[in-house]
């Protein structure tokens, strides 16, 4: 298996509502790595292009940059815990790169909220 990681961070408030109550809102750099694998390279040696894998992550984080995610889709509906988060960059991601990137897939995504707190969701 191969693999490759690419890395972004962005700065965003945001308020959980934790067993039904709603903490006060706060600010993190939130630091997100995508993980990109496959078993068989591309004609180029390649999982895929480094820089097409970050741009595209750059591009989804943006939205959410300097701003509260409660007010931005789709955490105007969901709480905004660091597992949503990397599971919405993760689908995003792989709807943006795996048909251009086949036989290589999105396999996970992981985002840090504070150092030490890291939440990971991996695509089946």
């Amino acid at each position: 298996m191969y693999a490759i990681q690419v890395a972004h961070e962005f700065c965003a408030a945001h308020a959980l509502t934790i067993a039904g109550s709603k903490e006060p809102i706060h600010g993190h750099n939130f630091k997100v790595k995508a993980r990109i694998e496959t078993k068989e390279l591309d004609h180029d040696g390649l999982v895929c292009d480094f820089h097409t894998a970050h741009e595209t992550l750059v591009d989804i984080c943006e939205p959410f940059n300097n701003n509260n995610l409660n007010e931005i889709l789709p955490f105007d509906r969901t709480n905004p815990s660091a597992e949503y988060i990397a599971r919405f960059i993760a689908d995003e991601l792989a709807d943006r790169l795996d048909s251009a990137i086949a036989p290589a897939r999105v396999h996970s995504v992981s985002v840090t909220e504070a150092p030490a707190c890291v939440a990971t969701y991996t695509r089946d």
